[in-house]
C-alpha cells in the first residue's frame, strides 16, 4: 500500500526524506473508511495522539478531525488521512495500527516499537527512557 506524506513546512528543508510514522493496515483502513461513510464524513481525518496516563505510563488516543494543524504531521494510508501531532510524533514513529476481530470482540490495536512494555489491555504503554527512569 503506497503512503504520501507531508509534515509543518518549517520542519523540514527541502530534500528531508520523510518516513511514515504510522502505517495503517488495510483492515485498518478499511474500517476507518467504513466508520466514516457510515457517518457520511468521508472528509474526516484521522488524528492519532499519545496522552498521558493508563496503567502503563502513556495511552494511545483515536479521534476524527475536521482539521489538519499546519505543524501536524499527515501520512495517507488507503484513502485514510492520518494526522500526528508533532508531541506525539517521536512516541509513535514506525508505529502500525491494525484492526482485529475474534471471538472476545473487534478493536484497532497499536504495534509500537517505540513501546519497552504495554499493559494487559493493550491501550497504554510505557517507553524505554521511562521505564529506566
Amino acid at each position: 500500500m503506497e503512503a504520501s506524506t507531508t509534515a509543518g513546512k518549517d520542519r523540514l528543508g527541502p530534500e528531508a526524506e520523510v518516513v511514515p510514522a504510522v502505517t495503517l493496515t488495510a483492515d485498518a483502513a478499511e474500517k476507518i473508511r467504513a466508520l466514516l461513510e457510515e457517518d457520511g464524513r468521508t472528509d474526516l481525518k484521522l488524528r492519532v495522539y499519545v496522552t498521558g496516563g493508563g496503567c502503563a505510563g502513556f495511552q494511545y488516543n483515536f479521534a476524527f478531525d475536521e482539521k489538519r494543524e499546519e505543524d501536524d504531521f499527515a501520512v495517507e494510508w488507503g484513502g485514510v488521512t492520518v494526522v500526528i501531532d508533532p508531541r506525539s510524533l517521536p512516541f509513535l514513529a514506525g508505529a502500525q495500527i491494525r484492526y482485529e476481530e475474534d471471538l472476545s470482540g473487534a478493536r484497532f490495536v497499536v504495534v509500537n516499537p517505540n513501546a519497552a512494555s504495554t499493559c494487559s489491555c493493550g491501550s497504554s504503554f510505557s517507553t524505554c527512557s521511562q521505564s529506566e527512569g
